[in-house]
């Protein structure tokens, strides 16, 4: 059968979503904040603003020992023992107020409305002029997470979930960055120079903290990044993108998606992984799939190649893991040819995460003491010929079978010739770890009957007795998982 060829094709830019709110960052540093109320909970937001370096003016006629204690002995905090008025707001950068009632929320948000100043009543979103977020505190580096006064609960679930992958060592390596911030300019040309030198040294920011050689570190980046680059510091990040669902990325691919400047990916890339990109990047689609119009591998390499050339950060996205059946080898040799340098992010492969669906070992001991990653056709979309038969028919040879969906029938007939059992237990996959994921449950026999049909899905095949259901742990199928009833 005859593929046909398309070009490399850009995909449109990613354009920004409908937002509830902007995320902004206000500088208070030696400008008055006013804080009306003296409750626990005005003092929490004093508090908070006073961190910023503002100065903070609290108007409170009764206030609680929270507020008290806060504010003795402490020159950022000036006390009024009186109500707020509109004399408070002359001069105020920022006003804050904890309002016994409506009335008070609404009199205390005209009036900050008349005198300019942003305002915000203490958990009466009607009466804000802006609202406060979940933080996740690496000053310099400030996170904000708002869910729009929805779900304030859930903006602090998130700020855990963002506290658990930011570092505690950010913040001495955001303070290293602004140190050299202005020497990093003067030397480094605009552009591709210093976008390589942050883009190293952000590597280095999600690591160990930095330590007495950390100067001398930076400097070496700075060298690289001054001219002692191949290409004008181009490179290429070979990222495997996992079989679909984005929470499969590992962080260190999140981490080249946010940096590069050209996505060259897959058919089989999901949105969901795009979304992780930086929305500046271009994207283009450089399309493979079996039976259908795709993109040659020269056109590819050649691409990857050029653009790099250009001083480019180029992130190749593949499906699954890229050196497992995708054609890496062709492109890190091409590449390497050219002296670009290239690196490689592994992904999670399909067939791993076919088990983990399935909540099986591909190894377990007492079923299987091998499992084999095998291919279902070889260059001419045939059977391989030049495969292990002898080995794969074992009977505790686990085997994962990628892009066999045009072969299966002859793949069991030949597994069965070589004496693997007829009643081998059977998976066929259908686009694994996506929301469409179908999964059925079969016997080597029933394959070599043709019981899959060629398919328009990405499909993988899993064969050996650690499929058999309920064999280890299985009482009840996952989701999306059929069975054929009467077989194995």
């Amino acid at each position: 059968m005859r593929i046909a060829s398309r070009r490399p094709a850009e995909t449109a830019p990613a354009r920004m979503g409908r937002l509830a709110k902007l995320p902004v960052f206000f500088g208070l540093d030696g400008r008055r904040a006013v804080i009306a109320g003296g409750t626990a909970a005005a003092a929490w937001k004093a508090e908070l603003v006073a961190a910023t370096g503002a100065r903070v003016e609290v108007y409170a006629a009764d206030a609680e020992p929270e507020m008290l204690q806060l504010v003795e002995g402490d020159d950022r905090f000036v006390l009024h023992v009186r109500p707020w008025a509109l004399d408070c707001f002359a001069g105020a950068a920022i006003a804050i107020c904890d309002a016994a009632d409506d009335a008070e929320a609404q009199a205390f948000a005209c009036a900050a409305r008349a005198a300019g100043v942003p305002h915000n009543v203490i958990d009466k979103p009607a009466f804000c002029a802006f609202q406060f977020g979940s933080i996740v505190n690496r000053s310099p580096v400030v996170i904000g997470i708002s869910t729009d006064g929805a779900a304030p609960i859930l903006g602090q679930a998130i700020r855990r979930r963002i506290e658990t992958l930011v570092p505690p060592t950010l913040t001495a390596w955001a303070e290293l960055a602004a140190a050299v911030r202005e020497r990093v300019t003067h030397r480094l040309k605009p552009g591709a120079e210093r976008r390589s030198f942050w883009e190293r040294f952000s590597d280095l920011a999600f690591g160990a903290a930095p330590g007495d050689d950390a100067d001398a570190t930076v400097r070496r980046i700075e060298d690289a990044a001054a001219g002692g680059m191949a290409h004008g510091g181009g490179r290429v990040t070979i990222v495997g993108a996992g079989p679909g669902d984005a929470e499969f990325l590992t962080l260190k691919a999140v981490r080249a998606l946010q940096g590069a400047d050209v996505i060259l990916f897959d058919d089989l890339v999901s949105d969901g992984v795009l979304e992780l990109a930086r929305r500046e990047a271009k994207r283009m689609l450089v399309g493979k799939r079996g039976g259908r119009e795709s993109c040659k591998q020269e056109d590819i390499n050649a691409l990857m190649v050029q653009l790099a050339s250009q001083g480019r950060h180029v992130v190749r996205l593949k499906s699954g893991d890229p050196m497992i059946f995708g054609r890496a080898g062709e492109e890190i040799s091409e590449l390497q040819a050219a002296g670009i340098p290239v690196e490689i992010v592994p992904g999670v492969t399909s067939g791993l995460a076919l088990a983990a669906s399935l909540g099986v070992s591909l190894t377990h001991r007492d079923l299987a003491h091998s499992v084999r990653f095998v291919t279902g056709h070889s260059r001419d979309g045939r059977l391989p010929e030049k495969l292990d038969w002898h080995g794969l028919a074992d009977k505790e040879t686990t085997l994962v079978v990628y892009m066999g969906g045009r072969t299966s029938r002859d793949l069991a007939s030949r597994l069965i010739a070589e004496g693997r059992a007829p009643a081998t237990p059977v998976v066929v996959a259908e686009s694994v770890s996506r929301p469409d994921q179908r999964i059925r449950h079969m016997i080597l026999a029933d394959l070599a009957g043709g019981a899959v049909a060629p398919p328009q899905a990405p499909l993988l095949i899993g064969i050996g007795e650690v499929f058999r259901p309920g064999a280890v742990v299985a009482e009840a199928a996952p989701v999306g998982v059929e069975r054929m009833e009467g077989r194995g």
